[in-house]
């Protein structure tokens, strides 16, 4: 499967997003504020399941900012760190 799609997926059932299906969220679209609008809570559960799933870890404020702007800069940042 598709790491985007994944990602999607995993968003949409760890975070509770019930509403949406995957083909609803936009890879380019922000992640947080008017994109798919997750707050900082999200964040934290989001760092803990890219470690857990992916075995990579977001050290810090930076590395999280970078990650967190789109599904595709998520996808991005788990494959530059696993290869």
């Amino acid at each position: 499967m598709d790491i985007k799609k994944q990602l999607k997926q995993t968003l949409i059932s760890e975070l509770n997003l019930e509403d949406l299906v995957p083909d609803d969220i936009d890879d380019g679209a922000p992640l947080f504020g008017d994109g798919l609008g997750l707050d900082s809570l999200d964040a934290v559960e989001i760092v803990v399941l890219v470690q857990r799933l992916y075995g990579v870890e977001i050290k810090d404020m930076d590395e999280g900012r970078r990650a967190f702007q789109s599904i595709n800069a998520l996808a991005e940042f788990i494959t530059e760190r696993r290869s």
